[in-house]
């Protein structure tokens, strides 16, 4: 089990996208996040057992100066839970990490939420 961490509101903007699609075209916002997945919102639901593409903004500074990666993770994910989509409003889901994008991703990841900036979550 993964330690999670819980994310500034509105401060962790999430991108992600069908894996048969070529454009992030759901944006929304973190609420926590591990080395294992992360819990999220947007504004239409993606049902469980769907597998996506996410890229999530951590924020702060940029990692490695002006020609670093950045502060952004890619993952392919798996919709694992979904609220009430009933509800008026965004949907809060959570995804499990299949895999890590690019090189380093993981890593990049595992230094931001070392870094003392985050909270654990409870």
């Amino acid at each position: 089990l993964h330690e999670r961490f819980t994310l500034p509101a509105m401060y962790a903007p999430v991108a992600v996208r069908l894996l048969s699609e070529e454009h992030f075209d759901a944006q929304g916002h973190a609420y926590d996040i591990s080395e294992g997945g992360l819990r999220f919102e947007l504004d239409r639901p993606i049902p469980p057992g769907t597998q996506v593409a996410v890229q999530v903004t951590l924020p702060g500074p940029p990692e490695g100066g002006p020609d670093g990666p950045g502060r952004s993770v890619f993952a392919v994910a798996n919709i694992v839970w979904l609220q009430d989509e009933d509800e008026p409003g965004p949907v809060r889901m959570a995804a499990v990490f299949s895999r890590f994008a690019r090189e380093g991703d993981r890593d990049r990841l595992l230094r931001q939420l070392g870094s003392g900036r985050f909270c654990r979550a409870a």
